[in-house]
């Protein structure tokens, strides 16, 4: 069970722990010290004092100062029992990576997390048959308080229609490296190509094509940034069959090319360190 979930408390700025396990699918990184940057993929996030940071492992962090924070990690797997409202709202979260989430809290909900998080540290330090049902219900608890935040900020839509921004967020996240095109998407969700787009353009600042182009941007830049592979093999594994095409897409989108993009990320890292 522990590798499905983990507790930390952390302090004297040991920026390392937050990329030791890049397989996990959620970490909520509450702030406890100072105000601190957190640069994830390439954005710079400022955290005041109790305020939650909401990551996935599709993000990046290329620097992390700090004095004290609470990292909890959870992989999904964890909440096998979870009502599909949880769930639901989990891959809201979960897969929204072209931002991130920054909560927070009034003197309420603040000190109700930190009832819960002494309670959640209490049973991890269990070793009896009930830890696994005590952790999941603190837990969910947790992600209760955390949704609540994030809907707050989100205007009114009509279930149905939610539902089908969440599933086409949900396809984009397991598809976006094979389809590029609506169409895909569309029949995936039993609409037209045409209605899909009117469904965001009523409800949403970004068509769906938008949004597909984005978590693509996302998966290049952190695969030109952080990795070794070339940009024949990037773009590739990117659905794309030849180097020049996506060239073309990603510096229409970026500016740069992604030869130059990689470059001016080396020389950026060279002058910080």
């Amino acid at each position: 069970m522990l590798n499905l979930l983990t507790c930390k408390e952390v302090e004297n700025g040991n920026k390392n722990i937050f990329v030791e396990d890049s397989t996990t699918d959620l970490i909520f990184v509450w702030n406890k010290g100072c105000h601190i940057h957190i640069e994830v993929n390439q954005v710079e996030n400022l955290l005041k004092k109790n305020d939650i940071l909401i990551l996935t492992k599709h993000h990046n962090i290329k620097v992390v100062n700090f004095e004290s924070v609470r990292l909890i990690k959870f992989n999904l797997s964890f909440f096998n029992h979870a009502t599909d409202e949880l769930v639901e709202d989990l891959r809201t979260i979960l897969f929204n990576v072209e931002n991130t989430s920054v909560l927070c809290f009034n003197e309420d909900e603040l000190q109700y997390f930190e009832t819960l998080w002494d309670i959640f540290r209490l049973e991890m330090k269990s070793n009896d048959f009930l830890q696994y049902a005590m952790l999941q219900s603190v837990l969910k608890r947790m992600l209760v308080i955390c949704t609540r935040k994030l809907k707050g900020n989100i205007k009114m839509i009509p279930k149905k229609e939610t539902d089908i921004l969440r599933q086409f967020r949900f396809l984009v996240e397991n598809y976006f490296s094979k389809h590029h095109d609506i169409a895909f998407y569309a029949s995936m969700l039993s609409r037209a190509p045409k209605t899909l787009s009117n469904i965001f353009s009523t409800l949403s600042d970004r068509s769906p094509i938008e949004i597909i182009h984005e978590r693509i941007m996302t998966e290049a830049r952190k695969e030109i940034c952080y990795t070794n592979k070339s940009i024949k093999e990037i773009a590739y594994n990117l659905g794309y069959e030849d180097v020049q095409t996506f060239s073309r897409f990603f510096k229409n989108r970026e500016g740069i090319s992604p030869v130059q993009y990689r470059v001016s990320n080396i020389q950026g890292m060279s002058a910080v360190v």
